[in-house]
């Protein structure tokens, strides 16, 4: 079993920086994907990024490219998502995902509870 913890949510102005983490804990060595979503009212979830754990080139979905970046500590089994230049747009609860059970990046297995950002 796999647990995420997602931190680093709250209330920030356009324009402005935000870095969501992401901790995970447990049978960690079964992630070889981890994952950013995010979901506003009334939208469907979007992926926002994802990246392989062992490296590899990240993936990011439009709407983000070029303004967040995810990276990962493996030391501390933590993803990161660094949002630059955030807009209204990207208000919307982020959730962190990870395969598990070597599903891949296809295959999310396992989901924190989301952390809620607002840009505003």
């Amino acid at each position: 079993h796999v647990q995420l913890v997602e931190s680093g949510g709250g209330s920030v102005q356009p324009g402005g920086s935000l870095r969501l983490s992401c901790a995970a804990s447990g049978h960690t060595d079964t992630m070889n994907c981890m994952g950013w979503f995010r979901q506003a009212p009334g939208k469907a979830r979007e992926e926002v990024a994802a990246i392989y754990t062992g490296g590899g080139s990240p993936y990011y979905a439009d709407s983000v490219k070029g303004r967040f970046t995810i990276s990962q500590d493996n030391a501390k089994n933590t993803v990161y998502l660094h949002m630059d230049n955030v807009k209204a747009e990207d208000t919307a609860m982020y959730y962190c995902a990870a395969d598990g059970n070597g599903g891949g990046c296809a295959e999310y297995n396992y989901w924190g509870q989301g952390t809620q950002v607002t840009v505003s």
